[in-house]
């Protein structure tokens, strides 16, 4: 008997004040997930593909959070150095109010995390739903790609989110885990290598389809990244593989996965220290390697911080399936994704965290000598004028200098130049900056000081600087200003906008940048003379490989 037009009124009225009490789309539960919990649970719901998912309840500014949400199956055991899975449904309403464990790495500083190898999971902030769906900023966590989680409260997505974006953080396959190549894992599934960055598309492709339940709008998908997660922009912007998962970039301090001792390896260079590895652990081939417990792997294989993990551990390569070629040489092609791009480096950004890889430099005549090795005795004279000591302490200012430059600065310069000049969007939408911000609560421009400022987290102290002062009202306010302008890039692919300096599109060598300090101001390319210095010694995109043979 079907129901009068009466009682079907009544069931759509109850249904739409049932949604809006539980702040999710009008949409039946996937397949495979239990109805909508009762309303009186406190915090919000959202459906995905896998099922309900249940946040904390919003904050004092509106922004519900919701943690630890599985984007990918564990890749365990058979799954231990597989392309990422789909994840398993759930029934019922999956409780998303705590962070998933952290990727298998070298442990941070601070207070210990879980850490296992079912660490797959992302988090969402998402402020009050508008009726124009909100732009998405997605952030890949990590260091080095050896450490690091979306946990780290540096990464709370709460006070950016306030701005009027959708913030999702995720975590991705570290070290061993996710950059192990060998060729019997080629010969399994045609390739190895990359699980790491495959990790870090399949987040894209769960936002891609998921991230409208939440009030962001799938078409307007901002990647942003600092230090690794800067070299994952640059690689996925280079990777075929990425087309239609992001809308606009942001890379902080970052591009080529290039290193002072030189590019990212080769797929033969990756599988020779994977097959490598298996002898030093007595174990018979990958089938041998997936039966060690992870911890075993995990410490056997720990980065060595003092050192580059280009060089010492298992981290990003040509791989043939995400990368395919040398990034910078894809740019320089115009075959990179054409999408809006923002981008900058930091004034030290040597400083502290690369420091043990500086040049010998007790001498003017040491450090000459030394940096002869890696430019040859033909482009001597140029180096000495770009990076000149007269004395000893001159000397030690030019090595920390060269390497600021040669570990970060270059990459994040030529990132700019080669996609304002090969990208047909980026003739228009390629902005580039130079953080030079310093207080008492942040006293040093050093590598990824500005995150804290992006992310609108001031009331940690910065890692460089744990004895400095609180932060003030002047780094609030600089704070503000740069959320600002990274939302107002997300929203419209131009950081430009009401009451904030303008920042004028980047023109290519010696036109503009924007140098972020106190009071944000243009600045003619500061740095482009050594930094053009250094990209002459590119090859196909690479640096010559004679570099690693400088390390210590």
């Amino acid at each position: 008997m079907r129901p009068i037009p009466r009682v079907k009124r009544a069931l759509a009225v109850t249904a739409t004040v049932l949604a809006t009490a539980l702040a999710v789309p009008l949409t039946a539960p996937p397949a495979g997930a239990a109805p909508a919990a009762p309303t009186a649970l406190p915090g919000p719901l959202a459906p995905t593909q896998s099922g309900w998912v249940q946040g904390s309840a919003p904050d004092a500014a509106g922004v519900a959070a919701y943690r630890g949400i599985p984007y990918a199956a564990p890749p365990v055991r058979d799954l231990r150095w597989k392309a990422p899975q789909a994840p398993r449904p759930w029934p019922g309403v999956r409780q998303a109010t705590a962070f998933g464990d952290a990727c298998y790495g070298t442990p941070q500083p601070g207070p210990a995390q879980p850490m296992s190898e079912d660490c797959l999971s992302l988090n969402v902030w998402a402020p009050p739903k508008n009726v124009v769906p909100r732009a998405v900023m997605v952030w890949p966590a990590g260091a080095g790609f050896q450490t690091g989680s979306s946990a780290q409260p540096l990464f709370d997505g709460a006070a950016l989110a306030a701005k009027g974006v959708v913030v999702v953080t995720f975590n991705y396959r570290l070290g061993v885990f996710g950059y192990l190549a060998r060729h019997d894992l080629d010969r399994e599934s045609g390739g190895s290598g990359a699980y790491g960055l495959q990790d870090q598309l399949a987040a894209l492709r769960w936002v891609k389809t998921n991230i409208g339940a939440f009030g962001g709008d799938p078409s307007k998908v901002t990647l942003f990244g600092a230090s690794a997660g800067a070299h994952s922009v640059g690689m996925l912007m280079s990777s075929p593989q990425s087309r239609g998962l992001f809308s606009a970039a942001i890379a902080e301090s970052g591009a080529f996965w290039d290193t002072s001792h030189g590019s990212l390896p080769t797929h033969q260079q990756a599988v020779a220290r994977g097959e490598a590895l298996s002898g030093r652990l007595g174990a018979s081939g990958v089938a041998g390697l997936r039966a060690l417990p992870a911890d075993q792997l995990n410490l056997a294989t720990a980065w060595n911080p003092l050192t580059d993990p280009l060089l010492t551990a298992f981290a990003p390569s040509i791989d043939g399936q995400v990368v395919t070629a040398a990034p910078a040489e894809v740019f320089r092609r115009g075959q990179q994704l054409d999408v809006p791009l923002l981008a900058g480096y930091n004034t030290a950004e040597n400083f502290p965290l690369f420091d043990p890889q500086v040049l010998p430099h007790s001498t003017p005549a040491e450090f000459y000598a030394a940096a002869q090795k890696l430019f040859g005795a033909d482009r001597m004279a140029r180096f000495k004028q770009l990076y000149p000591a007269a004395d000893a302490a001159q000397a030690g200012q030019a090595a920390s200098l060269l390497l600021s430059d040669m570990t970060i600065s270059e990459q994040s310069w030529e990132l700019l130049g080669l996609h304002q000049r090969t990208g047909r969007t980026g003739r228009a939408a390629t902005y580039g900056y130079k953080f030079t911000y310093t207080s008492p609560y942040s006293p040093v421009a050093a590598h990824v000081a500005e995150v804290a400022f992006v992310f609108g987290n001031l009331g940690l102290p910065q890692y460089f600087a744990p004895t400095a002062p609180p932060a003030t009202a002047a780094d609030r306010a600089f704070s503000d200003k740069v959320m600002a302008y990274w939302v107002n890039f997300a929203r419209r692919g131009d950081p430009n906008g009401a009451g904030l300096p303008a920042w004028p599109a980047y023109q290519g060598a010696g036109s503009a940048l924007l140098e972020l300090k106190a009071a944000p101001a243009t600045v003619a390319d500061p740095d482009a003379a050594r930094l053009a210095f250094l990209a002459s010694f590119r090859t196909d995109g690479r640096f010559p490989d004679s570099w690693a043979a400088t390390a210590g």
